[in-house]
């Protein structure tokens, strides 16, 4: 069985930097049935680097996985993890998780590996973009308008044409909220550089 370090110290931790385990996806592989047994993993560049034994029984799911903490010694991990069920809008059920950890038992679709697999809360995590800056936030905006637009990708390669079908008030609109993140993003990080912008956005020599 692949382990799992409790992760990354100094600061707080965000999801990103856990191994999650959603429930939606178990569920969408057809692996909540009683009597499953299966390995769940996780990969980086194509490389496992670590796994989970999970087995479902009636309205729960059995964790099975070893887990260490600063370079201890590896600790093996088994314990239950309880499911609660809701209908849906079309019909059938959504399955949840309820949080094992102690006292908590919240009704969530994610759990996040540590010692105990449990809900955000509990592990205190942010989401990675509570932890972006106002910058890098519009800079990601832009980023999704270039992608939206067909334009390259990165906010310093200049803006492209007008998509073919694309409505010129609708480009008009996307390209001016472009722009105004665009401005914001490199005002934020020529603030951050100690850089000094003119009115016209570019950078003081």
């Amino acid at each position: 069985m692949g382990g799992y370090s409790s992760g990354r110290h100094g600061g707080k931790r965000t999801t990103n930097d856990m191994h999650v385990l959603d429930i939606r996806k178990i569920a969408r592989a057809g692996l909540l049935k009683p009597g499953c047994s299966f390995s769940w993993q996780w990969t980086r560049g194509g490389e496992k680097i670590a796994s989970i034994g999970l087995r479902t029984e009636t309205d729960r799911v059995v964790l099975d996985y070893r887990s260490r903490s600063n370079g201890d010694e590896w600790q093996d991990m088994h314990y239950p993890v309880h499911l609660a069920w809701s209908g849906c809008n079309y019909g059938g059920q959504r399955a949840w998780w309820l949080c094992p950890a102690s006292g908590c038992g919240r009704r969530v679709a994610v759990l996040y590996g540590g010692k105990v697999y449990a809900c955000r809360h509990c592990h205190k995590l942010a989401y990675q973009t509570q932890r972006e800056q106002a910058h890098d936030r519009a800079g990601s905006r832009a980023d999704t308008i270039r992608k939206r637009l067909g334009w390259e990708a990165g906010i310093l390669n200049g803006n492209g044409d007008k998509p073919k079908g694309m409505h010129w008030r609708t480009f008009d609109s996307l390209q001016a909220t472009h722009d105004a993140h665009v401005n914001q993003a490199l005002a934020g990080m020529s603030a951050k550089l100690g850089l000094v912008m003119d009115r016209l956005g570019r950078i003081k020599i």
